[in-house]
């Protein structure tokens, strides 16, 4: 059984909270008012990523604060995690200019793959926005991008995270079968 920990992280109110809550299956009582996550919040279940065939990966989502004052407990976080995911509001025009900053922080300083990086627009309830193409930054443009709207396709979106998941399992993989190999040679 594969263990990943993938890092949820973006500007706040982006939706990375209930994007987590949603792909986990775990529900809170959330009373329609937004509630800053303090620090970071870890969400633990199985999942079946996609070309993974019939291997169950035990997947810690790591659902971090936006709010910069939690900036030193950062380089924490990221300690081993397998993925980063990047969560923004479209709607919300600040934030396809932060996440350069996120990215540079979370992904330029560690040596993760592009397959283990995903960006996910979400689009909450009520947004006018369409789901085209997003003004991106040329480092972000490589990144695979989903757009998440859990009114509409709720289902599409769960499918896209476990078509990622399969992407991080298998650079997980890769990357521990030349490991071994350099270890043998």
């Amino acid at each position: 059984m594969f263990k990943t920990k993938i890092l949820f992280v973006g500007p706040t109110e982006s939706g990375k909270t209930v994007v987590a809550n949603f792909l986990s299956d775990t529900t809170e009582n959330v009373g329609g008012e937004y509630r800053p996550t303090q620090g970071v919040r870890i969400l633990e279940f199985e999942s079946q990523p996609e070309g993974s065939g019939d291997k169950i990966c035990e997947v810690e989502l790591w659902d971090c604060s936006g709010d910069f004052k939690f900036e030193s407990c950062w380089p924490a976080l990221m300690k081993d995690c397998s993925g980063v995911v990047i969560i923004f509001n479209p709607d919300i025009p600040s934030h396809l200019k932060e996440i350069e900053t996120w990215h540079s922080i979370f992904i330029s300083t560690q040596s993760l793959q592009e397959s283990q990086c995903l960006l996910i627009a979400h689009h909450k309830p009520g947004c006018e926005i369409e789901h085209g193409r997003l003004p991106l930054a040329p480092n972000l443009s490589r990144l695979p991008l989903i757009h998440s709207d859990l009114e509409e396709e709720p289902e599409d979106v769960r499918h896209s995270f476990y078509r990622y998941l399969g992407n991080v399992v298998k650079a997980m993989s890769e990357s521990r079968e030349r490991e071994e190999m350099s270890i043998i040679t």
